[in-house]
């Protein structure tokens, strides 16, 4: 018969949120795959689990996930861990996962810590529907773009990012999405948890120190934005400059426009017309 693959979630900081059902898994499985072995060896070392680990990070996943398949459809069973958090969410794991389903192997989820649903459940905004974006590219230009995607997302927006994109990341998203009320929360579950809220332009200035933080930031926005803009109360300069700053980073006029209407609740011929009127004024 063949083996079991078990997605196992580990603790986002304390080590005490764990299930006694996830313990229990980790010690009964003849492998541990793991994002960093030396990371998750300290969990293992404080629950006393001695199973065999094996390294399965974004790397070497493809050659992983086929090697980790073999061994399962021989009869082993195998538990994929991240550093912390949910394996598969925005962390190693869904290609073994894909590959097991499609080749008929057991796939069981072990429920426990996420980063984003911990965020987002302290933040006080809405969580009755939300869209989880993941990280956002890391060049300005690709963000902004993936961002103006998102303009009319009627949900309540969650994304992660690294300390040294943060500033950046929170000024692009009250260009893009316009001014909202956000929340940006660190250290989650830890010693010096943290939440920050505000709105985004606030957040940005509060943020923009210089002081390094350390691990991964969550960042909740809420669904609507705190000011209206339309063709008639839109500030003077708002579409011109948006549009230049865009073609600025390599967009050509036509696709610098729509992005930059969609961005500003406009209709591509309301951003038109109004662009032809500021640039005559």
């Amino acid at each position: 018969m063949p083996g079991i693959l078990y997605l196992v979630a580990s603790p986002i900081g304390n080590l005490e949120d764990i299930t006694f059902r996830a313990i229990r898994v980790l010690k009964e499985v003849d492998l541990i795959a793991c994002e960093d072995t030396r990371h998750t060896q300290k969990l293992l070392n404080h629950y006393g689990i001695k199973n065999k680990t094996i390294s399965y990070h974004e790397h070497n996943e493809r050659e992983r996930a086929a090697q980790l398949l073999k061994m399962i459809q021989e009869g082993s069973s195998v538990a994929i861990v991240s550093d912390a958090g949910t394996p598969g969410i925005s962390d190693p794991g869904f290609r073994l996962v894909q590959l097991a389903s499609s080749n008929g192997v057991r796939v069981i989820s072990i429920p426990g810590p996420t980063a984003a649903i911990s965020a987002l459940v302290a933040s006080g905004i809405p969580a009755d529907e939300f869209f989880f974006a993941g990280f956002l590219p890391a060049r300005s230009s690709a963000r902004r773009s993936r961002l103006a995607q998102l303009v009319n997302v009627s949900s309540t927006l969650v994304f992660y990012e690294a300390p040294h994109r943060l500033v950046q990341s929170l000024n692009d998203m009250k260009e893009m999405l316009g001014e909202r009320e956000a929340v940006v929360a660190r250290e989650l579950t830890k010693l010096h948890e943290e939440l920050q809220r505000g709105k985004l332009s606030e957040l940005a200035a509060r943020f923009n120190s210089g002081s390094e933080a350390r691990g991964e930031f969550v960042i909740i926005v809420d669904r609507n934005r705190l000011e209206v803009r339309s063709s008639e109360n839109a500030p003077a300069e708002s579409l011109d400059s948006l549009v230049k700053r865009l073609e600025a980073e390599g967009l050509d006029s036509r696709t610098a426009l729509k992005q930059a209407a969609r961005a500003l609740g406009l209709s591509r011929a309301e951003a038109y017309r109004r662009l032809v009127l500021e640039r005559k004024g």
